[in-house]
């Protein structure tokens, strides 16, 4: 099935029927980014004259969805460096964006229904943001990349705001861009963080299925509906 429905479709459809803006996600909710972050952390790793076998995709999804500074300090401490060196960590920051800015887009694909969903979205004439915590230099070049960038009225990353998701700060001013409320608004992610900044926020939330949750069941984390792909989205709106 398309969709693995938290409510019954009325109910779903009823609780969505004011939303006039989308605010989506962007790693593990529209494009699957683990091998981008796979080659940029593992260079890094060899810079720093680490064992780099060790930040492997599993590692990776439990990990990412809360920055770039912490997903390099959580490499750190997986792989025995003192993740509280300053000197250190500041070094593999600045290796890691390096590699990262080099490698953006190359080992990443768009998850099936990602094109058709957006597509959809827009068609209905709904505003529609990309928020994410990855850098915004690198969140619209990944967009541009991957052909969806000028679907957006908004890309803004983690470093466009005072503060990064899970906080409800970059929904809430992200919404004021749309020139929409939180209540007419809906978050789309794939992990607690985007769901815990949405409800924070006062929006609506839906959450995908095969995105990166830290290792744990989407479906534990409260949301209006879960969706198994992008394109589904449409069918849950009035």
């Amino acid at each position: 099935m398309a969709t693995m429905q938290a409510l019954r479709l009325p109910s779903i459809m009823a609780l969505l029927e004011s939303v006039h803006a989308v605010i989506l996600d962007l790693d593990g909710t529209l494009v699957d980014t683990l091998g981008d972050f796979e080659l940029a952390l593992r260079a890094m790793l060899a810079d720093l004259g680490a064992q780099s076998d060790k930040a492997d995709r599993g590692f990776i999804g439990n990990t990412v969805g809360k920055g770039s500074e912490y997903l390099v300090q959580q490499t750190l401490r997986h792989v025995g460096l003192a993740d509280d060196n300053p000197a250190l960590f500041e070094r593999a920051i600045d290796r890691y964006q390096h590699h990262y800015g080099l490698i953006n887009g190359q080992a990443s694909e768009l998850f099936p229904g990602a094109v058709q969903g957006v597509s959809a979205l827009r068609a209905r004439g709904l505003k529609l943001a990309c928020l994410t915590n990855k850098p915004s230099r690198y969140a619209r070049d990944l967009l541009t990349l991957k052909g969806l960038a000028t679907q957006f009225d908004e890309i803004f990353g983690g470093d466009a705001f005072a503060r990064k998701k899970p906080d409800p700060l970059p929904l809430i001013e992200t919404c004021r861009a749309l020139g929409h409320d939180p209540a007419q608004t809906l978050m789309v992610g794939d992990s607690l963080n985007d769901a815990q900044a949405g409800h924070a926020a006062g929006c609506r939330v839906v959450l995908v299925s095969y995105g990166y949750n830290h290792g744990r069941p989407i479906t534990e984390v409260p949301a209006s509906a879960y969706i198994d792909r992008l394109d589904a989205l449409p069918l849950l709106l009035p």
